[in-house]
């Protein structure tokens, strides 16, 4: 029989260590259960140095992939209902990542938990690896006794918002890639065969036809670098101050504006924050936290701004459901489902349905945007080609009419 020695915790904050003797881990694992404790780390004693020697904590720098979170989420689940102490899980999961960024972030938080720190605060120390949302939910799992769950449901989560958003590049891969060779072979004519072709009409000291002017004018700002010195500086101003600049509340109401996609960005922003409300609510936060922490997932600052009027509104008492739909900003399917959720108390079921029937209609209108892009795409290059060849082969249909 061996002696084990053990971490454990005895309610939500209390951590306690202590010995137990045992024929193996499994049952050591058991004796503590039954003593009412959730162990959090096993070992034997004379294991105790060589166990710890193979982590040690270190700086933790880099960027760590969305997709590395998902499947640790996922593996420390498995490990965690199998049994396995939260310690234990987390070296083994380091064991087999390859990526070093990721390593590094395990060994830190797998010293500050064998120092008694909490799971969900040892996540909080990497906040761009672990968002405000996963740290609430392991934080929840936690307090309830349900933490392999917690990370499940995370985990699921990551994965549908993950294929999301593959299923979007994806669908916008073709697309993209005809844009850039249109783009680009229109940019080659201009800039290298036209100067050559232009040269020989020039000589001829004939007036030229006004296509043939206004594709020398356009080819001649296209060789000038400062126009794209211009060009690039005016993308980054605009593309800096949506995202951070003052400017940031006109773009996302201009956005909600556009024709066509107007709608399909509203769809996709409220799918995205009802499926998080509804995890959120269904690991048991309460509501006014669940808004606050689903609020960093809603990108467009309009629709952000609203939530946040109504979460003030229920802040007071009011009703969710009726100030959103006071504010005009939100469809009234989605208005009227979460009111009833409220009446009935079964919000969970109504926020899910919402982000159900927003995905789906996201998703069909994706396939219905790329399937029209592309011919649309074809006939603008087309067109653009078209107008090249015919204002380069003017001056010679006249040249020739001349000569006639």
């Amino acid at each position: 029989m061996a002696i084990y020695k053990y971490r454990a915790k005895k309610g939500p904050k209390e951590v306690i260590e202590s010995t137990v003797e045992a024929y193996s881990e499994k049952e050591a694992i058991e004796k503590i259960s039954q003593m009412g404790y959730l162990p959090v780390f096993l070992e034997e004693r004379k294991d105790t140095a060589a166990f710890s020697s193979g982590i040690s904590a270190g700086p933790a720098t880099g960027r760590v992939k969305p997709r590395e979170v998902t499947i640790f989420s996922r593996e420390l689940a498995s490990l965690l209902k199998s049994g396995v102490p939260i310690l234990n899980a987390i070296n083994i999961i380091l064991e087999q990542t390859d990526s070093r960024n990721f390593q590094a972030v395990l060994r830190n938080i797998y010293a500050a938990v064998k120092e008694g720190t909490t799971f969900s605060s040892a996540l909080s120390r990497y906040p761009k690896v672990f968002s405000s949302l996963y740290i609430a939910l392991i934080r929840a799992g936690e307090d309830s006794g349900v933490l392999p769950d917690a990370l499940l449901r995370i985990a699921e989560y990551r994965l549908k918002q993950e294929e999301a958003l593959s299923r979007f590049r994806m669908a916008m891969a073709y697309p993209a890639l005809m844009a850039i060779v249109g783009i680009a072979t229109i940019v080659f004519m201009l800039t290298f065969v036209m100067p050559r072709l232009m040269q020989i009409f020039i000589n001829m000291g004939q007036d030229l036809p006004l296509p043939t002017r206004i594709l020398i004018s356009v080819s001649a700002y296209l060789k000038q670098w400062r126009l794209w010195v211009i060009l690039a500086a005016v993308v980054l101003i605009i593309r800096r101050q949506s995202r951070t600049g003052l400017a940031r509340p006109f773009f996302s109401r201009l956005k909600l504006h556009l024709p066509i996609f107007g709608n399909f960005m509203l769809k996709a922003e409220l799918a995205r924050f009802n499926r998080t409300m509804e995890l959120l609510l269904k690991s048991g936060i309460t509501i006014l936290r669940a808004i606050e922490v689903a609020l960093p997932v809603v990108d467009n600052e309009v629709i952000r701004e609203q939530l946040k009027l109504s979460y003030k509104e229920l802040e007071q008492g009011g009703s969710f459901g009726r100030s959103l739909k006071n504010s005009k900003l939100f469809p009234v399917f989605m208005t009227n489902l979460i009111i009833v959720g409220e009446e009935s108390g079964k919000l969970t079921e109504a926020l899910s349905e919402v982000a159900f029937s927003y995905e789906r209609d996201t998703d069909e209108a994706m396939k219905v945007m790329t399937n029209l892009l592309e011919p649309l795409m074809i006939l603008t290059v087309g067109l653009i080609a078209g107008f090249i060849v015919i204002a380069m082969l003017l001056p010679i249909f006249e040249m020739n009419m001349m000569v006639r």
